[in-house]
Parts: C-alpha cells; sequence; structure tokens
C-alpha cells in the first residue's frame, strides 16, 4: 500500500487525472479498474474517478511495490545535447516561490514539445533548476507563455498550480500587459499606429509560414506599435510593439504585412536583406525581444512591472537607444 498526502498543487484536479499522472505508465482503462476494485481510497472511502481531490486529502493506493514500480517507473527519456544544460542565475529576472521570470537567450526553445528535436530547452533547464525546491506528485513548474526560439526576452513561469491558474486567466482575459522590441525596414509614416488584422493558422500545419492574414476566418489580432528610434544604419527603425492579443507569430506577420518586417526574419521577409544584414553586421536571428510585462501577482494581488534587457547582439546592433 501507498499513501499519498495531497498538498496544494495536487489539488483541485479529478481523482483520475492525479492517478494518471501519478501513474503515467496506466492507462486510463487500468486507473477505473484499479478504482472499480476499491484498490484506491480516499480518506478511507471509495470515491468516484470524477471527485475533485482536496488540501490535505489522504490517497491509499492498494498495490504491491512491483505493481506500483511499473506504473511508475520512468520510460526511456530521449538523448538531449549536454552544452550549457544549466539556468544561468544572471538570466533570471524575478523570482519567489509563485513565479520565475526569466531573460531568455535567443536560439533556445522554450519547450521540447514546440519542434521535434534533442536541443534542450528552457522549460527543462527550469525543471533542473527547482528539482529539490518544491513539493508536489504530479505538477511540474509551467510555462504561463511561450516566445519564438529566436525571439529574446521575458518568459513567465509558473511554479505552483494555483499561480500557473491565476496567471492563465489573466493571459486569457487580456490582462497581462506584453511589450516588444522589434528592428524593422524602412521608415514608417505613422510613429504610433495599432494594426487589426485578424490572423488565421492554418489547421495541422506542418511549416510554421502557415500562418496567413485573413480578416474573414479568424479571430482579432491587435498590435499597437510606437516608434522609438529611426535612421539605424541608414534604413532600420526601432518599435515598441503591445499585444492587445496574443496569437502566434502576431507581431510578425503584423509587421510584415504592413511592409516593415521584423529583421532577419526567414519567414515573413527575404534571405538576401538577411544576407546583407549578416556580412555588414553579423546579425543571424530576428531582432525581436520580449522587453516588459506588467500583471497582477498571483498571491499579493499587486501589479508589478518588469523589463528585459537587450541581449548582446542586439544592443551592439542599436547602439544607444
Amino acid at each position: 500500500m501507498k499513501i499519498f498526502k495531497i498538498e496544494e498543487n495536487d489539488a483541485a484536479q479529478r481523482l483520475d487525472k492525479f492517478l494518471k499522472k501519478l501513474l503515467p505508465n496506466s492507462s486510463l482503462s487500468l486507473i477505473y479498474k484499479i478504482n472499480r476494485k476499491n484498490k484506491v481510497k480516499v480518506n478511507w472511502k471509495r470515491q468516484d474517478n470524477e471527485y475533485k481531490i482536496q488540501t490535505w486529502d489522504e490517497i491509499k493506493i492498494f498495490l504491491n511495490d512491483d505493481e506500483f514500480e511499473i506504473l511508475t517507473i520512468k520510460k526511456e527519456e530521449r538523448k538531449q545535447e549536454k552544452s550549457d544544460n544549466f539556468l544561468d542565475k544572471k538570466d533570471i529576472i524575478y523570482e519567489d516561490w509563485d513565479l520565475l521570470i526569466i531573460n531568455k537567450n535567443p536560439g533556445t526553445i522554450v519547450h521540447p514539445g514546440d519542434f521535434k528535436t534533442n536541443e534542450i530547452s528552457l522549460i527543462q533547464l527550469v525543471h533542473d533548476y527547482l528539482w529539490n525546491k518544491l513539493n508536489s506528485l504530479t505538477f511540474k513548474p509551467s510555462l504561463i507563455h511561450r516566445i519564438d526560439k529566436e525571439t529574446s526576452g521575458i518568459i513567465m513561469i509558473a511554479k505552483t498550480k494555483p499561480a500557473l491558474d491565476f496567471m492563465l486567466k489573466q493571459l486569457q482575459d487580456n490582462k497581462i500587459e506584453k511589450y516588444y522590441l522589434a528592428v524593422c525596414v524602412w521608415t514608417l509614416p505613422e510613429k504610433t499606429w495599432t494594426i487589426k488584422d485578424k490572423i488565421f493558422r492554418i489547421k495541422d500545419a506542418k511549416s510554421e509560414n502557415k500562418i496567413k492574414i485573413d480578416n474573414k476566418l479568424w479571430d482579432k489580432a491587435i498590435t499597437h506599435y510606437k516608434v522609438i528610434k529611426e535612421n539605424i544604419h541608414e534604413k532600420y527603425l526601432l518599435l515598441e510593439c503591445k499585444l492587445e492579443t496574443g496569437r502566434m507569430h502576431q507581431i510578425r506577420i503584423h509587421l510584415s504585412h504592413i511592409g516593415h518586417p521584423v529583421i532577419w526574419d526567414n519567414t515573413y521577409w527575404n534571405k538576401w536583406e538577411n544576407s546583407f544584414l549578416k556580412r555588414n553586421f553579423g546579425v543571424s536571428r530576428q531582432f525581436l525581444h520580449s522587453y516588459k510585462v506588467s500583471f497582477i501577482h498571483p498571491t499579493k494581488r499587486v501589479r508589478l512591472t518588469f523589463e528585459a534587457k537587450l541581449k548582446p547582439d542586439m544592443e551592439s546592433f542599436l547602439g544607444s537607444i
């Protein structure tokens, strides 16, 4: 028999969902069978699979050691690159019991599910960094939002389940203010503007450029921009972009649609210009940086604002702002 005390990070989920996470090698049908045969007790009572477990519940699972090991043994993880396999503390902008805010480096994927790759992801580095600091049977620190691999800047991670739920609700309600800095080509006639073209993502797209402007088929996508600096190396400019919505590639496709794409954007810009930038300025990634975020803290219930410094490549290209 195994006994588990439920704490806040594992509470408020269905019993069957909890058991599936706790016994990852088990099928749902097996979990239902175990429960049906009275091998699962919550506070010494049998509960339905839909039962929402509560903080301080005591769950007993009547399996022997061999059965439990078979259902919980970790499957062999895919091989991963070992270089730089740590979270650099200088990239941590803020950390408390609820949240971790990081200034992500360009070239780092945020989640392994985003790409078919063996690269180490940011969330894996976070799990390694926090592995002995949290107490949960089923919850792992989770991304609140995502940014592209080549985009640098702020990424927010929830360290507890209540914090994740609170922050995702803010994100859904567009109450998290997100600001980006983007280096674009050509001069804009309007120094401040709002782009409202809707974005459509083709279902089951296998390539990231299957994202189109389509004002009939998709929900709204709103980007506010403000010109910060012009005539950078005579033909580029720096924009501050504030997202009112958070569609995939929203800033990149919106700016490309109005004829002012982010430089070195291989999807929405041309390779000739990218080659010129690499030869003359050493640019080798899209210059888009998530530089500021503002939100209500999940437990302090006050609005906090954080900024992320530019990465050296983008800072060098821009000079003094």
